[in-house]
């Protein structure tokens, strides 16, 4: 069980690689020339594959993923302000605009039952929370470990803040041609492809950050193993 588990993770990853970055960036840096599909139609052909991933990933999982729903949305807004050859400060706008969201209504769901953070970091796919609550409980440790995920909603707050500022300065240094040209189109797969080690891994290491904070408060409020609440 364990192993489809891994299996699937490494799927989805290399899923979300190959048709969210590798395919559009090759497409748009050696598609959108005259001679081949052009500037535009680059553009359409390249945003094909992570829409549809997208709304694969959609169907094969039976259930709305919010983060989903808004790559797709970001998706189609890039092509739709590409398209219509608006100014590249709206696409800044839009790459900063999502992650800020995120980053408000995580700091926004920790004043609630199901913080945000619980489903970024604490899953119930690697929690077994039922156990860990009924050994809060026991130890009455419950509003404690809130406050620990209160504090860890701040880290993983500023990982999208993070990604919010740095995805609107590539968005700017690198979209410098005119809206509609070849050249513009080359640099959208080029922002493209820079996201994942400029921002992704920035975001990355502080949302680990923020997991492995919460494992080492769950190990000392609870006295035990981490082993015991994490699902198998």
């Amino acid at each position: 069980m364990a192993n489809a588990h891994q299996q699937k993770q490494n799927q989805s990853f290399f899923g979300n690689l190959a048709f969210n970055i590798i395919i559009p960036v090759v497409i748009m840096s050696y598609a959108s020339d005259e001679a081949y599909l052009g500037p535009a139609w680059s553009i359409v052909a390249a945003l094909i594959f992570p829409i549809g991933y997208g709304l694969w990933d959609l169907k094969d999982s039976g259930k709305v993923n919010m983060f989903s729903v808004l790559g797709i949305i970001s998706v189609i807004l890039t092509g739709g302000i590409s398209l219509l050859e608006l100014p590249a400060e709206y696409i800044a706008i839009k790459e900063a605009a999502i992650p800020a969201l995120i980053g408000i209504a995580v700091l926004i769901t920790q004043y609630t039952e199901k913080p945000l953070v619980k489903v970024l970091v604490l899953n119930e796919q690697l929690i077994n929370w039922p156990r860990l609550n009924q050994v809060l409980d026991e130890q009455n440790k419950q509003q404690e470990f809130s406050k620990k995920v209160a504090f860890s909603s701040y880290i993983v707050a500023s990982s999208f803040f993070l990604s919010a500022v740095l995805n609107y300065v590539l968005a700017k240094v690198i979209l410098v041609s005119e809206p509609g040209t070849t050249a513009y189109t080359e640099e959208l797969g080029r922002m493209t492809a820079l996201s994942y080690p400029v921002i992704v891994i920035p975001s990355m290491i502080l949302l680990m950050t923020a997991l492995f904070y919460l494992f080492r408060q769950i190990k000392q409020l609870t006295g035990e193993d981490l082993e015991s609440f994490i699902n198998q």
